[in-house]
């Protein structure tokens, strides 16, 4: 799996929202600013994860971008979903939907699996344990095995 560019600046957008103590909306130019992420580029993603019910705009003297949920009910597979779709997909296609003759069909299982481990990781990670630097066990047991940060 490749992680891309939009939800990577959107997960960090979102921390940054859940890390504001006053709970008031912040700019995306001051998102933009305090991760480093072109404006325009942070803006459509901000319209993306507003769609999907995770932010919400604000207008106004005070306006701006705040979280429509609470942090700890948004997970870092809810925000890939709202901007990048679904977790895993095989040419455009959910692993479900993947049809291979006999010779080739065990790879959907591949695929079914691969989904699977990513949602062990992304759907129990949320904006609150993010901010928080608070993993949970599971996540910060993977991340303990030495060979996990090794590139193969």
């Amino acid at each position: 799996m490749r992680v891309s560019a939009k939800s990577d600046y959107a997960l960090r957008a979102l921390i940054e929202m859940a890390t504001r103590v006053d709970g008031r909306a912040v700019s995306a130019e001051e998102l933009g600013r305090s991760q480093d992420i072109p404006h325009g580029f942070l803006q459509a993603i901000l319209a993306d994860m507003r769609r999907a019910g995770i932010v919400r705009s604000q207008r106004g003297q005070s306006g701006g971008w705040r979280l429509a949920r609470e942090a700890g009910s948004v997970s870092v597979a809810d925000v890939i979903r709202a901007v990048d779709g679904p977790l895993v997909s095989v040419y455009g296609l959910r692993p479900e939907e993947v049809s291979y003759n006999d010779t080739a069909d065990v790879l959907q299982h591949v695929w079914i699996a691969a989904r699977s481990s990513l949602r062990e990781v992304f759907e129990r990670v949320t904006i609150q344990a993010l901010a928080d630097h608070e993993l949970p066990a599971e996540v910060t047991r993977r991340t303990a095995d030495e060979d996990a940060w090794q590139p193969h």
